[in-house]
């Protein structure tokens, strides 16, 4: 969801209540049930309108902040990437593709693929060969390989 979008229901919703309370003011103002009932209210009787706005306007804070909450909710939950469990491509604009392309699109970098520490002792294990890591460095090479390699 955009941020427009959740403004837009935060100004739907404070009009709404705004309506109620114009509506109530309205009623009084009017004395619509005198006209309808023809009943004349006595000025004693100012205490009810008063506190029905004061009801309307406590639901109405309630209310806001109940949906501020929710709303911030859901755009934390909406920052969340899915990345799906069995193959590991990301949902971006409801197309699936793999992390590689996503960084291409998303973050306009290129992905390099290595090993880590631990994933090449488990590749080591399973091969049956010693426990030794080879060691490698930040940028990519691995000195110990490098020069059993051919000079060019």
């Amino acid at each position: 969801m955009k941020i427009s979008h959740l403004n837009r229901i935060l100004t739907y919703q404070n009009l709404a209540f705004l309506f109620i309370i114009g509506l109530a003011f309205l009623d009084d103002w009017l004395r619509l049930p005198a006209l309808v009932f023809s009943h004349t209210g006595s000025i004693h009787e100012f205490r009810r309108p008063v506190f029905e706005m004061l009801l309307v306007l406590a639901i109405w804070f309630v209310v806001n902040l109940a949906t501020r909450r929710i709303l911030k909710r859901i755009i934390y939950l909406e920052k969340f990437m899915r990345v799906c469990a069995w193959c590991r491509r990301i949902n971006y604009q409801g197309e699936w593709m793999p992390l590689e392309q996503f960084m291409r699109q998303r973050l306009d970098t290129s992905a390099s693929h290595g090993i880590c520490k631990d994933c090449l002792e488990k590749q080591h294990q399973a091969s049956g060969k010693t426990s030794h890591l080879v060691e490698f460095r930040l940028d990519g090479s691995f000195p110990e390989l490098d020069s059993h390699l051919p000079e060019k």
